[in-house]
């Protein structure tokens, strides 16, 4: 027991290492790919009608005169120091109004991930149970489905059907921080439902995949011998070890609940993180930019370090690959 900590504490400090080093790496990117946006906060704010002399007194007020290297090195210096600075276009701290959004785009992906991923678990046992049935023919054909249609799709389509038509939901999601849980929860089931229809397809197809290949294993064809029944065998014998995959690509969904939402949050107008990453690149406000994709980044790399973690503990024989 101590060896398989003490190998599991030098991985994760390996992935964290790993996780630094991408996170480094992502923000020279973010860095360089703002700087690559057409015009700037100055043309936007101002208008066309300002004048040179304008633009240049206004471009050197916020800083953006200097070096873009200088400006990443500062703005690099005030991530790891936890300053995110300020808004070009608001002059607040960006830790002020980053925070509260986060906490929406997070309490969507709690809801969404709350649906998906028993139900997907749940369906995916069922399909690993009757496979080549008229069962397991409808759910492939159904997630295939699914699979490709993209989120903006699918989202109107909801709102067509569940707020327009049938007005059961609201199809604008305005959530705030005073709204109660119950009303909160209301307006925000249906971005839910469309990041789980998105992500539900691909972890109830692994769930399937990963048992189904375990079924010809010969522990497993031994409990058949014994007789017995074809539940339990999954349940009970199947599925402990078909963990790891299994947490594998719930994990990855589980990320891009958090990091995939930007494309839902603004056919919703949902507040989250994602929509106020879309509004600063249309107002050329870099630092929110460079904070909002620095904070998408760690939130995937961190959930990609949990599913290690939690593949590892299920089956520590890969703690030595060979």
């Amino acid at each position: 027991m101590g060896v398989l900590v003490s190998s599991l504490f030098r991985v994760i400090l390996q992935r964290l290492g790993l996780g630094v080093m991408t996170l480094f790496v992502v923000s020279l990117i973010i860095a360089f790919v703002v700087e690559l946006l057409p015009g700037d906060i100055t043309q936007a704010m101002l208008g066309q009608s300002a004048t040179p002399e304008t633009v240049a007194a206004f471009r050197a007020e916020i800083g953006l005169d200097r070096p873009a290297h200088i400006r990443y090195l500062e703005w690099l210096h005030g991530m790891l120091t936890g300053d995110m600075g300020q808004s070009l276009a608001s002059k607040r701290e960006i830790a002020e109004f980053v925070g509260p959004r986060l906490a929406n785009t997070l309490f969507l992906g709690g809801v969404a991930a709350a649906i998906a991923v028993p139900l997907a678990l749940f369906l995916g046992l069922l399909a690993a149970l009757y496979r080549n049935s008229i069962y397991d023919r409808i759910v492939n054909m159904t997630t295939l489905t699914s699979i490709s249609f993209p989120e903006f799709f699918v989202a109107y389509i909801l709102i067509l059907f569940f707020s327009v038509k049938g007005g059961f939901f609201p199809g604008i999601s305005n959530v705030s921080t005073d709204l109660a849980f119950g009303d909160k929860l209301f307006r925000t089931v249906l971005p839910a439902l469309t990041l789980t229809l998105v992500v539900l397809a691909h972890m109830l197809r692994m769930t399937r995949a990963a048992i189904i290949n375990l079924l010809s294993s010969p522990y497993i064809e031994m409990a058949r011998l014994k007789g017995t029944r074809p539940l339990r065998i999954i349940v009970y014998h199947a599925l402990p070890n078909a963990w790891g995959p299994i947490v594998n690509v719930i994990a990855l969904n589980l990320a891009y609940l958090v990091v995939g939402v930007v494309v839902v949050e603004v056919v919703f107008v949902y507040p989250g993180l994602g929509q106020l990453l879309v509004d600063s690149v249309s107002k050329r406000d870099l630092p929110v930019v460079q904070a909002c994709a620095m904070i998408f980044a760690a939130v995937y790399i961190l959930l990609n370090l949990l599913s290690d973690i939690v593949s590892i503990i299920s089956n520590p024989r890969l703690l030595h690959p060979r």
